[in-house]
């Protein structure tokens, strides 16, 4: 965009300028299973920006605390998680259809009524679809470090994406980042730390981790690298203004 001044100027001239999303979409063979999961759940639990800017309470037939989950990969953790607490509202993002599929399938078993998931980039899905001061709880979990240098303007967490999330919290409401690549811990420690309207949980003071939280399950992947001697770092930070 060097011979434009703004975005609009780019636009109206035909020149179209790519923007940097929260994923790169990982395509996948759907199984039968998750196909079938999808068509017969998503009338009742899938979301889509199409719907606009969702009314919480509707969408769940309630009032309760909210907690979105950008990334559940497969979704195991999540049903997990929406299963131990069924007095609150669960909502998913992620872009894997067979992770989606596979998520719908668990939370049928598991006969879930709190959960909600999209199918959809989270940086579109809370600008277009998630109300100011709704949730209670923000949660990314081991998301894609991009390990290259180079790669690093492609991580989720950096200082516009957490201002663009800080409005979607409710006053005292968190963000909880986890990670398994300390520079990446690193990396979010710094962003967090700047961040304007928040402040760290930890007993620790204003750069400190915390310990895995109960309501955090702890995966196979983890276990397997804890035994490799790998570290994770737990990361919570409160929206204070």
């Amino acid at each position: 965009m060097k011979s434009f001044k703004s975005e609009e100027e780019a636009r109206a001239a035909g020149v179209y300028i790519s923007k940097v999303k929260s994923f790169v979409k990982r395509e996948g063979r759907l199984t039968n299973a998750q196909a079938r999961a999808i068509e017969t759940n998503w009338p009742s639990k899938g979301l889509s920006i199409e719907q606009g800017m969702l009314d919480l309470d509707a969408v769940f037939g309630r009032s309760a605390a909210t907690v979105l989950e950008i990334g559940f990969g497969m979704g195991k953790s999540l049903v997990e998680m929406a299963a131990a607490a069924p007095e609150d509202n669960f909502i998913g993002i992620e872009v894997h259809r067979p992770g989606v599929g596979a998520c719908l399938a668990d939370a049928e078993e598991a006969k879930l009524e709190n959960l909600r998931v999209f199918e959809h980039d989270a940086v579109e899905v809370l600008a277009q679809s998630i109300p100011d001061d709704s949730l209670q709880r923000l949660q990314l979990y081991f998301p894609d470090p991009w390990h290259k240098t180079r790669h690093h303007k492609r991580r989720i967490v950096q200082a516009d994406f957490v201002q663009n999330l800080r409005s979607k919290l409710a006053i005292g409401g968190t963000f909880h980042m986890a990670t398994d690549w300390e520079p990446y811990a690193q990396h979010m420690m710094e962003v967090m730390t700047q961040a304007e309207g928040f402040e760290n949980t930890s007993p620790d003071g204003a750069e400190g981790y915390v310990e895995r939280p109960e309501y955090r399950p702890i995966t196979k992947f983890e276990v397997r690298g804890q035994k490799l001697g790998h570290g994770v770092w737990d990361i919570i930070f409160k929206r204070v203004s």
